[in-house]
């Protein structure tokens, strides 16, 4: 799979097809969307592949204008001498609504299972393949219908505030992929970070490590994995009290302890809680933090991995500060992709949005794993919004220049010199330099500031 760039991008060459065929091609689009693949417009130009190139593009673009994105293709078509799409953007917008959910879900979590099966045998920890989840929410478009499927939050006044999404999302430790993401409301029922990760859970494997902070350390969550066979190294829980002069002691702040199984909760079946042990046997970690600066004092980490000499204290300490990659992974889609706000106007547009952002931000990732096993270093040490904007400027002449190849080596070293610095302890005080404009906050909704509208 790292490998294969040269080889899609000398077939989407041949074949005059739009430059991201080079990172996902056509064939890929139509397995994930199956019977839904099909042309989406009039004018027979957006198909299903050309709708989710568009698309992708657009994500990749500061702004993500879709005029700007028609024009790409505008760009691309009238250099090959085919037909040239209106400008205007109605039929793309028109075909990107025709996209199917559950084909755009495919698309995310295959593009994310190629990459991280794909790994070399060094990316993985002590053998073991690592998932790290976490939550974060998400803003969208006011409108009446986005606001119905996620509303605002409750203390906000009617029009003065933005429907919120609440997300967790399952990454691989090793390529940093988005394998697998659920989607709800901010509030109300079976909303909650947990519940969400109830829902996709399911693509734990055997003998995978699931690295998360203490949200995911219920009794029954940590049960449900180890029932499949996967190794949890999570936060202890803040309600649960430990004793370190209790239960087999490895050492002064180490020990293994047994969790009784507590009643069965609600939301439980009686047959699955009967299908649990009276106890789970548990290792638990304290680890001190003396870094000036650093908030937390001291993290007791919980794990089933109760072999102290293959798995040293040190080596899971190690391991669980590295839960942080998921906070940065979740900067990048939000922050520098700009998914933080969503502009779709429809629920379903706006999941598919956050699809199009999760896939585009895979094959950037993919790309990264290609330049680090060329360069012999980890993919995590190659910055993600340097290789993104290198492939948003060379993707298109990669496409069209008369001989890619030296071009394609130009690229990954252009990516191998974006590092990112390892400042392991450094000290960012929460702290702005820049004031906001002192406009006052809104209490009603912006019609009734027109004069004469109370």
């Amino acid at each position: 799979m790292f490998d294969s760039f040269r080889s899609r991008l000398a077939a989407a060459r041949r074949d005059d097809q739009l430059f991201f065929a080079a990172l996902i091609d056509q064939q890929t689009i139509r397995s994930s969307f199956g019977d839904a693949s099909t042309i989406l417009d009039s004018a027979r130009i957006y198909d299903t592949a050309v709708t989710v190139w568009v698309f992708l593009s657009q994500t990749l673009t500061s702004g993500h204008n879709c005029v700007q994105a028609v024009a790409k293709l505008i760009a691309f078509r009238a250099a090959k001498g085919l037909p040239i799409p209106a400008a205007l953007s109605g039929a793309y917008c028109m075909a990107r609504d025709k996209l199917n959910e559950a084909g755009m879900h495919r698309l995310v979590t295959d593009s994310g299972a190629a990459i991280e099966d794909s790994v070399p045998d060094q990316w993985l920890w002590r053998g073991h393949r690592v998932i790290v989840g976490d939550g974060c929410t998400l803003t969208m478009a006011d409108t009446p219908e986005n606001q119905e499927a996620y509303p605002q939050m409750a203390g906000q006044k009617p029009g003065c505030g933005f429907p919120i999404m609440r997300m967790v999302v399952f990454f691989g430790l090793a390529t940093g992929v988005v394998l697998e993401a659920a989607m709800g409301r901010y509030k109300g029922k079976l909303t909650a970070e947990v519940s969400l990760f109830r829902e996709i859970d399911k693509i734990l494997e055997e003998d995978d490590v699931y690295l998360a902070d203490r949200a995911y350390s219920g009794w029954f969550d940590i049960a449900r994995q180890l029932a499949r066979g996967v190794h949890v190294v999570l936060r202890k829980h803040q309600s649960r009290r430990t004793d370190f002069r209790t239960g087999v002691r490895y050492s002064k702040d180490e020990h293994a302890v047994f969790w009784d199984k507590p009643p069965r909760p609600a939301w439980m079946t009686a047959e699955e809680y009967a299908g649990y042990d009276v106890f789970l046997t548990l290792r638990e970690i304290r680890v001190r933090i003396a870094t000036p600066g650093f908030r937390t004092r001291e993290v007791i980490i919980v794990t089933n991995l109760l072999d102290d000499i293959e798995y040293n204290k040190e080596d899971l300490a190690a391991l669980y500060r590295r839960r942080w990659q998921a906070e940065l992974n979740l900067r990048s889609l939000k922050t520098v992709m700009q998914m933080d706000h969503l502009r779709c106007k429809q629920p379903h547009r706006v999941r598919n949005e956050i699809r199009a952002h999760f896939t585009a931000y895979n094959l950037v990732r993919q790309m990264m794993c290609e330049a680090a096993i060329r360069g012999d270093v980890q993919p995590w040490q190659i910055s993600f919004k340097g290789t993104m904007q290198t492939l948003n400027e060379l993707l298109p002449v990669l496409c069209m220049t008369g001989d890619a190849d030296p071009l394609c080596d130009v690229f990954y070293d252009c990516c191998l010199q974006h590092v990112v610095g390892n400042r392991p302890d450094r000290y960012e005080p929460r702290v702005r330099k820049r004031r906001p404009n002192p406009y006052k906050l809104m209490t009603k909704p912006r019609h009734s500031h027109q004069p004469g509208k109370e």
